[in-house]
Formats: C-alpha cells, structure tokens, sequence
C-alpha cells in the first residue's frame, strides 16, 4: 500500500493507519527538531505537536509531493516557532581561526564508525542549528537540494550556498577542535 493510499485511508476515518506515518517517520522528524531546538525535550514536544498538526491538516496534503516533505516542513516551521530563534546566525562559544582545508577523501580515512559519529555529531553541536540541520538533511539523511529547499522554505540556489558554507565550517571546526590523529587523519 502507498502513501497516498494510506492518507486516503486516514482521510475516510480509519485513523489509526495514521500510526503508520508516526512509526515511518518519527526518527526523522525528532533529528530535524533538535537540530532547531537544541535540546530532546522541546523536540518531543515539536514532533508531537506537529503530528497533531499534520493529522488536522490532512486533508491539505497534495500527492503531488512526498508526504515526508509535507510532514518535515511543518516539524520544521513548529520548531522554528517555538525556539523563537534564529537558525541561521550565531555559533555557540566557538570562534574558527584559520583552519587548513582538508579534502573529502582524507576526511574518510581512519575513524572507526563510532567514533566518526561521535566526531560529527559534537561537531555539528558546534554549528549554527540551521547549518547543522542542512548538513543533517543532505549528508546523514540523502534528501536531495529540491526536498531540503521544500522543508526549509528556502529555495534552492540558497541551500546550495548555505550546504557550501556549512561544509566549509564543518571542516574548520573538525580542524580546529580535534587534532590530526584524533579526527582520523595521518
């Protein structure tokens, strides 16, 4: 059954098919809201309140796009709101002084998997949430620039500048917050 079958289901009263969406997408919708809130129990309660949101607003949902995007775009305007917080501006505590590039294929080599997660996750904690959330989107999670600009409200030249820009600092913050050998690098 797809998802627009599904929405259909919901739609005619058999609301618990909406358990499906819940269960699909919930791991999703918790990232994106931390990213934006900063801390898990706010983005619980921006996930439960944007389900709530969907589900009343079903009825809105055109087929035309992924529900995934649908539903993404309004757990991330609900967090935006209720941070009350400029995503894209402001860094916390972390200054970048002049960091070497490094290249992607020396960024691949050497960590363990844990610790790489380790190592982007503290990294991206550093990050302006925007910027981590677009990082988060693109990297961590494959949705292409078109599905990013569509959850983001940005459109889609100023996502590829800002990925470009929040790549770039990922890197220094890697640089300058890790050594060589601790970040993997030989």
């Amino acid at each position: 059954m797809n998802e627009n079958q599904r929405v259909q289901q919901v739609l005619t009263g058999n609301t618990s098919a909406f358990a499906y969406f819940v269960e699909t997408y919930q791991d999703m919708a918790i990232t994106i809201a931390y990213r934006i809130c900063g801390n898990m129990q706010d983005a619980e309660d921006v996930v439960q309140e944007s389900y709530v949101k969907a589900y009343r607003n079903l009825h809105t949902f055109r087929s035309e796009s992924k529900f995934s995007t649908w539903l993404y775009r309004i757990v991330y305007n609900t967090a935006v709101t209720h941070s009350k917080r400029r995503i894209w501006t402001g860094r916390k505590e972390t200054e970048i002084d002049d960091a070497a590039d490094l290249t992607d294929q020396e960024a691949d080599a050497g960590l363990a998997e844990r610790e790489r997660r380790e190592v982007v996750r503290d990294i991206l904690e550093q990050m302006p949430r925007g910027d981590a959330l677009l990082l988060t989107l693109y990297y961590m999670e494959d949705h292409p620039v078109k599905e990013i600009a569509s959850i983001t409200g940005l459109n889609e030249s100023n996502v590829k500048v800002k990925l470009f820009r929040a790549r770039k600092m990922f890197k220094e913050l890697l640089t300058a917050s890790y050594s060589m050998e601790e970040a993997g690098y030989k």
